[in-house]
């Protein structure tokens, strides 16, 4: 890995790859959604704050808890001045990402629980498959099953 000279106050996008584990396509991407920013030499290349480091970290930990791009984006616009964030930033933000991921662990232990019955009967359509139609909330009002991503999905029917 390459070192980066103290006295150097600007990274070049492959020091800023090297030294974050991301890679420069994701930079890039960062930058293109805003979580990131850089400016351009006389030549069109890019050069970061030696801040990057902190904020490309603060990205990657917060994906890697599952946390969508979009709401570390409004995250990090919280912050003042659009500066780096601290520990503290962290703790104050993971702790309102907390309901958000004790609710994907719930949904993930209902996959594990019982995706050997969904897969086993192959139908995924069941009235109360409690993948697709989790607690049965569409058993209501229509027959079937309709995959829920979290929300329940509008029924389609209601609009008539």
């Amino acid at each position: 890995m390459p070192q980066i000279p103290q006295r150097l106050h600007e990274l070049t996008v492959g020091q800023l790859s090297a030294r974050s584990g991301a890679a420069v396509s994701a930079l890039h991407f960062y930058e293109v959604k805003g979580l990131i920013s850089s400016r351009r030499t006389s030549g069109n290349q890019r050069r970061y704050d030696r801040d990057a480091l902190r904020r490309v970290a603060f990205i990657r930990a917060a994906q890697r808890v599952g946390i969508p791009l979009a709401t570390i984006l409004d995250a990090l616009a919280e912050l003042p001045e659009e500066r780096t964030p601290n520990r503290d930033d962290w703790a104050r933000l993971s702790e309102a990402w907390r309901s958000e991921l004790d609710e994907r662990i719930v949904q993930l232990a209902r996959l594990r629980d019982h995706l050997t019955d969904c897969i086993g009967c192959g139908c995924l359509s069941l009235e109360n498959c409690v993948l697709s139609n989790p607690d049965d909330v569409f058993g209501e009002r229509m027959s079937g099953s309709r995959l829920m991503p979290g929300k329940p999905a509008k029924d389609p029917k209601a609009g008539r």
